[in-house]
């Protein structure tokens, strides 16, 4: 009977015990686990578009607090608003909107 020694076409490296447990431990972090390599790059790109959502709807807050305190303050701006946002008009004025194309069709969308 032949006998065959497959210890011999392993190299010597891949038989170290220590070695080979530290290459399983890794590839079971790498993929298995549940904070696998994939994982986290997902989260991190998660992460960094919600920083910059962040950043954007803080500077969106401060621009509306300043619009609203000039709004509450002062009588000429909340006139001025009511006017250019609702199309508020005084009894003897006539009012003529404007509107360039990409207003227009933005008014046409929301119409039908």
């Amino acid at each position: 009977m032949i006998r065959f020694n497959y210890s011999n076409k392993i190299p010597r490296v891949l038989r170290n015990k220590y070695l080979l447990t530290l290459i399983i431990f890794l590839v079971w972090l790498l993929l298995f686990d549940s904070n696998n390599l994939i994982s986290r790059y997902k989260e991190m790109r998660d992460l960094r578009k919600l920083k910059i959502d962040k950043e954007y709807y803080i500077k969106r807050i401060e621009a509306d607090s300043q619009k609203l305190h000039e709004l509450k303050t002062d009588n000429h701006n909340l006139e001025k608003f009511a006017r250019e946002q609702y199309h508020m008009k005084k009894s003897d004025e006539d009012l003529y909107i404007i509107l360039t194309p990409s207003e227009d069709r933005k008014m046409t969308r929301r119409n039908n």
